[in-house]
């Protein structure tokens, strides 16, 4: 799965914007109202590293889906510079399928919506 096949993904779950508060290194993805005054508007559900390869997504986790997750696969780590407990980092290398790492994608979407009000 490439950069682009990834983003291009993520970018089609609803109310879903590029953001880049950390710099060009890191593409960050927000939901929630686009607001270019204000830099912390949206909340994050999805990180990648530009130029990384293989690619790493960062997405948001349940707690304990995150700790199987990682017991369960060498490619899924602590969320890189995000909140080890909520954050898991997924070396894209093939251990997981393209349609798992779309579902966890749809899983962080989901977590960060639930929190929102629109």
């Amino acid at each position: 799965m490439s950069h682009n096949e990834l983003e291009e993904y993520i970018l089609s779950l609803e109310n879903t914007w590029l953001d880049f508060p950390f710099g060009q290194e890191v593409s960050v993805y927000k939901i929630g109202h686009k607001d270019s005054e204000n830099k912390s508007a949206g909340k994050m559900f999805a990180l990648i590293a530009e130029g990384s390869n293989p690619l790493r997504v960062s997405l948001k986790c349940d707690p304990k889906l995150a700790l199987h997750l990682r017991e369960k696969y060498e490619s899924v780590l602590p969320g890189y510079h995000l909140n080890k407990k909520h954050w898991n980092t997924i070396i894209c290398s093939g251990q997981l399928s393209e349609s798992e790492i779309k579902d966890l994608i749809r899983h962080s979407y989901e977590l960060v919506v639930a929190n929102l009000s629109f």
